[in-house]
């Protein structure tokens, strides 16, 4: 079956103009281009843009899909099984978030009593989710299985109080990061402070710190893209400068 622009724009449910700008960026070109301009996509293209909104229903940027569909190791049945893993996990957490609300109305209504704790369930779950999904592989690799679950279960356990504070102090850090950042010395009074946040947030996760698992996480920042990518959204180079001044924070103290 083939297709003109605005046919797969239709069946697809994409504007033809997304079409046109995924060709101009190298993301889908069409099968070929006839003599009066017309664009016409085949079903390796029809496939391809599957997978395109695929990663882009979960998030993933146009630069990264590009990256991700480029690679000779890309296997589009394996593609497939894990956007179906990640919908699940993500329809999971929407019956969560749903169960919530309704437990929080009835509760509203005198039906029945709701601890605080019961009220943030569902958004500390879909934290311990989006964690597993992101990082969940290297981590359980370079920390093992036991460690990750503890770190999961103390969240889960985390009461309302624990963890507005754990949202204000990831706050406070990637402020104090950016500012510390801006003057450029990982050994400056700000810059150490930098590290004492980190410290107290990764508590919130740890059974146990020690110097060596903080510098440990410090360094993966670094050698991971996607925890640089995270940290250099506050600005170019953050994750380099918050493992030297954790470094000098772990040697300092």
């Amino acid at each position: 079956m083939e297709y003109t622009i605005n046919k797969l724009a239709k069946l697809a449910g994409v504007s033809a103009r997304t079409l046109r700008y995924y060709d101009e960026c190298g993301l889908l070109k069409p099968k070929v281009i006839r003599s009066n301009g017309y664009r016409i996509y085949g079903e390796t293209e029809v496939d391809r843009l599957q997978q395109i909104l695929f990663y882009r229903e979960l998030g993933v940027e146009l630069a990264e899909i590009g990256r991700i569909l480029a690679s000779n190791s890309f296997d589009g049945r394996q593609a497939l099984e894990s956007h179906l893993a990640a919908l699940k996990s993500r329809r999971e957490q929407l019956d969560r978030l749903i169960a919530n609300v309704e437990k929080s109305i009835r509760s509203m209504k005198g039906e029945l009593n709701m601890t605080d704790e019961e009220k943030f369930v569902g958004f500390k779950q879909k934290l311990i989710d989006d964690n597993e999904k992101q990082y969940g592989e290297e981590i359980r690799a370079k920390y093992g299985d036991d460690m990750v679950n503890l770190s999961n279960a103390k969240l889960k356990g985390a009461t309302k109080e624990q963890y507005a504070e754990m949202e204000r102090l990831a706050a406070e850090l990637n402020d104090t990061l950016k500012a510390a950042f801006e003057q450029g010395d990982p050994a400056s009074g700000l810059a150490q402070k930098v590290a004492e946040l980190h410290k107290r947030w990764l508590c919130f996760y740890w059974d146990n710190y020690t110097k060596e698992a903080h510098l440990g996480v410090a360094q993966m920042y670094v050698d991971d893209p996607r925890f640089m990518a995270y940290y250099d959204k506050i600005a170019p180079g953050c994750a380099v400068f918050l493992r030297d001044a954790v470094k000098i924070h772990c040697g300092g103290e």
